[in-house]
């Protein structure tokens, strides 16, 4: 009975003892990485990113003036479906305008809604999609400052097809 006890004890030590050499640096420590030089930022003025505002710059394409869905909603579809909050969360594949990439939505409460991101997205407008909401039986995706990116209803297929603020059709499906 007492072999065992100072068994284990030595055991013990032995382990404590390599993890003090480890931890003080000994010859298996890695040496730091030195710094890496950046590159200065450039200053100059920046173009409007609206393509609507006077000197603006088209960066989903060609220049039109955006949507108001805030006050202008896109009419319900007759085959519109009522929606719950939970039909909506997980991953999304987007089509829209040429572009297809994926959207997760979930139920981490945001400004405007709940929480939504997008990965792969080229279109500027769809790669900022930050929340999502309903209003009613519509699905409403919004960007970070809150502002419409797309409306969008269920139909019988279980896909959600819509209007995005730039006047594309837009569709979320599984």
């Amino acid at each position: 009975m007492m072999r065992a006890g100072k068994f284990i004890l030595v055991v013990g030590l032995v382990v404590l003892a390599a993890g003090c050499q480890r931890l003080s640096g000994g010859r298996n420590y890695a040496a730091p990485l030195p710094a890496t030089p950046t590159t200065p930022v450039g200053s100059g003025t920046l173009a409007p990113l609206d393509p609507g505002a006077p000197g603006g710059t088209a960066l989903d394409g060609p220049a039109a003036q955006p949507a108001d869905l805030a006050n202008n909603p896109v009419t319900a579809p007759t085959d519109a479906k009522e929606v719950g909050r939970t039909d909506l969360l997980g991953g999304w594949k987007v089509s829209s305008g040429g572009d297809n990439c994926m959207a997760f939505m979930t139920l981490t409460t945001w400004s405007g809604g709940y929480r939504a991101n997008t990965r792969g997205c080229a279109s500027q407008a769809l790669s900022g999609i930050a929340a999502w909401d309903l209003n009613g039986n519509q699905v409403v995706l919004k960007d970070g400052s809150g502002l419409i990116v797309a409306q969008l209803y269920s139909s019988a297929s279980g896909q959600f097809n819509g209007q995005t603020s730039a006047g594309a059709p837009i569709s979320l499906y599984r």
